[in-house]
């Protein structure tokens, strides 16, 4: 005879001819989001992991640069230990021409600087101390540079261009010793009042317990101050 009616077949049926339609509305939906949106998250994801490779790559890069550099550093130093002053202006030029902007080479140049000074030759460390000067991004380096390169021109009777170094700006730290310099410069250029303002600048502007601050000390005796009328009565009162 025919077949018996069986509802649960009729019931799966229905139940899979409406997931059917369902799931084809949802891929119709899904189709329609992707195309009015799908560029636009494309390349939004595009730019994000643009982006991570692209601070990842910076990282690395970083990283690699200061490797070299500190490695060229090093090629510096052995030369100005070793006293090879070929070699040390090779491999200071080198690092000057490779990595200009790193703090290594603001430190290679000022090393250079005192070696080549020591060995004689003016004007190599003029040369290596002026780069610092002018091109160091950190001005730290560049007043150290500057203060130097004051004393150089200081031993050779340079006074207007020493005094031109210790012009202008320089960071509150370096105050004192750069009123020591100016109070040498005037003092040897017979100015004793000049001088004496410069001196008594540094030594209130060190601390009491500095070493350095003793050497000012005797500079003022020696232009007949004595360093104890500089300090308040009060400020010394308290301090003792």
């Amino acid at each position: 005879g025919p077949p018996l009616y069986n509802p649960r077949f009729e019931y799966k049926f229905f139940m899979a001819k409406h997931l059917d339609l369902e799931e084809q509305e949802q891929l119709d939906q899904l189709k329609h989001f992707w195309k009015q949106y799908g560029d636009l998250i494309t390349w939004a994801l595009i730019a994000v992991f643009g982006s991570i490779a692209a601070w990842n790559g910076w990282q690395y890069w970083q990283r690699n640069q200061a490797a070299q550099s500190a490695a060229m550093y090093d090629a510096v130093e052995r030369a100005a230990t070793s006293g090879d002053m070929a070699r040390l202006e090779r491999s200071l030029a080198d690092m000057k021409d490779k990595f200009p902007g790193t703090t290594f080479a603001q430190q290679a140049a000022l090393l250079a600087g005192k070696t080549f000074y020591d060995k004689g030759n003016a004007e190599a460390a003029k040369s290596a101390l002026t780069w610092v000067a002018d091109k160091a991004s950190d001005e730290g380096y560049q007043a150290i540079a500057r203060i130097r390169l004051a004393g150089m021109l200081l031993d050779t009777k340079a006074y207007d261009e020493a005094l031109k170094q210790l012009a202008g700006k320089f960071p509150a730290e370096f105050a004192a010793l750069v009123a020591d310099r100016k109070g040498d410069i005037l003092t040897l250029q017979g100015k004793k009042a000049e001088a004496q303002a410069e001196y008594s600048a540094a030594y209130k502007a060190l601390d009491e317990r500095a070493d350095y601050r003793r050497l000012v000390e005797i500079k003022l005796n020696a232009l007949g101050v004595d360093p104890k009328s500089l300090v308040p009565a009060t400020a010394s009162g308290a301090k003792s």
